[in-house]
């Protein structure tokens, strides 16, 4: 999106907007925030690249520690970025059934440690066939539904029945279980550990009930950013998914130890009256799919309305904006803001520090 890349050095006042902005201080804080909680944890964080959507996050990720290693993906077209990107392992935390995307997932298997998740036994024979056409070996989770109604086996039978028909088919290897969950935000955490073990007690029951079978169970891969610390201390989970917390965003505002990473700087390109200033960030820039982003550092300005190319500030009484002032956006969900850029613009004490490309946005295969 960006006209051209800024030297480092550059001031962020002189910066050509829109631009997307890396706060280098958040960042670093909240890689520390998790690396040093699950350091001494069982579990551990596999970071979820869907938010942030590059190898060289994804690498200052695992190196801070409290990791397992590797990270997840939404899909074949992002994991090719990060084996490309030198991650080791990747998990696929979704379902690959075309013929394409299969052969594709065989060639990275043969390059790196791939997981992959399944939750229907044709599936699972589709993998099975893709594994001995290539010669690779694929790891496979079974995924169970805890609360999303979207992919997973909706009972502890089912996912069973999944791992037994797994544990018998050439190429690939069971090797665990894993799920998604949704959570309405919440300043209370006691109602997030509440509902944090609610939920993820269905993946411990699998668990159980394979172990029972007598399939070992290696991988128990569940949690997201807002149940962080609540999967973290539950028995029995190996890895958490967390992605929300990196860049974070305003949705996730009651999570008060992240900051704020990812942001749009903004310059106003009209004032045509009193109270409202006109900016040059749209759509485009930052979407709105989960509400309208938040003005930061400027008392008394809101974000009234997003156009394709224009934002609509709306000013306090007393309060001014010209043509030529500068403005950043913190969005509402900023992994759909992260997939309109082409690379990061990394900033700190007020100076352009690097410049990052974003090498996994628009991977929609």
């Amino acid at each position: 999106m960006e006209a051209h890349q800024p030297l480092p050095g550059t001031p962020v006042e002189e910066l050509d907007t829109p631009c997307l902005l890396l706060d280098m201080e958040a960042l670093e804080h909240n890689i520390g925030v998790m690396a040093n909680y699950y350091r001494d944890k069982a579990a551990k964080l596999r970071p979820h690249i869907k938010n942030h959507k590059s190898p060289a996050l994804a690498h200052m990720q695992i190196r801070a520690g409290g990791t397992v290693g590797g990270v997840c993906v939404a899909k074949v077209s992002e994991a090719e970025v990060m084996v490309q990107g030198g991650i080791p392992q990747v998990l696929i935390a979704n379902q690959v059934v075309t013929r394409d995307k299969i052969a594709r997932l065989m060639a990275l298997a043969k390059r790196a440690d791939m997981l992959v998740a399944c939750d229907d036994p044709r599936n699972a024979r589709d993998l099975s066939e893709g594994a001995q056409a290539s010669g690779a070996q694929l790891g496979v989770l079974v995924e169970i539904d805890t609360q999303m109604g979207r992919c997973g086996v909706r009972s502890v039978e089912d996912g069973v029945r999944l791992a037994e028909s797994i544990d018998t088919l050439p190429g690939i290897t069971f090797r665990g279980i894993m799920s998604h969950q949704n959570f309405t935000p919440t300043t209370e955490r006691e109602t997030r550990v509440l509902e944090g073990r609610r939920i993820i007690q269905k993946v411990l029951d699998l668990k159980e009930a394979l172990v029972q079978s007598g399939l070992p169970v290696e991988i128990v891969s569940t949690g997201e950013t807002w149940s962080y610390d609540v999967a973290g201390e539950i028995p029995g989970v190996t890895e958490i998914q967390g992605g929300t917390y990196l860049l974070m965003e305003t949705r996730h505002s009651y999570m008060s130890e992240f900051d704020y990473a990812a942001k749009v700087l903004g310059t106003v390109v009209s004032a045509p009256r009193p109270g409202i200033a006109v900016g040059d960030v749209g759509i485009k820039a930052i979407g709105a799919s989960r509400g309208l982003p938040s003005v930061e550092g400027l008392e008394g300005v809101t974000v009234e309305a997003l156009h394709a190319e224009h934002t609509m500030l709306k000013l306090s009484d007393g309060t001014r904006l010209r043509p030529g002032d500068k403005f950043t956006l913190i969005p509402a969900q900023q992994d759909i803001m992260v997939n309109r850029w082409d690379r990061y613009v990394a900033v700190r004490d007020g100076k352009v520090e690097a410049v990052w490309d974003i090498s996994a946005r628009g991977c929609h295969h």
